[in-house]
């Protein structure tokens, strides 16, 4: 079963380690529509702001940017997280 697709809030990493939620900086809830859809969806979109894509269990780099939007894709490719980073 894949997981049900979900927004996740912003995370930022405070001087202990610990992780703390901001505010939606890359207006990942813009995008709420395409949640659930196929990655070719991406295509139709106007993102005015830089964005990434990361496959099912894809490499990504630990470069944080509060202002990128971050689509996560599921085993089938449909988009099953929005969040920044």
């Amino acid at each position: 079963m894949l997981p049900a697709p979900q927004l996740t809030p912003p995370v930022t990493t405070t001087a202990g380690g610990l992780e703390e939620r901001q505010p939606d900086t890359c207006h990942a809830a813009d995008y709420l529509s395409v949640l659930g859809q196929p990655r070719s969806a991406l295509d139709y979109l106007v993102i005015d702001r830089p964005y990434r894509i990361v496959e099912w269990r894809g490499f990504e780099d630990q470069n944080y940017n509060p202002q990128r939007v971050v689509f996560r894709l599921d085993a089938a490719g449909n988009i099953w997280n929005i969040d920044c980073g």
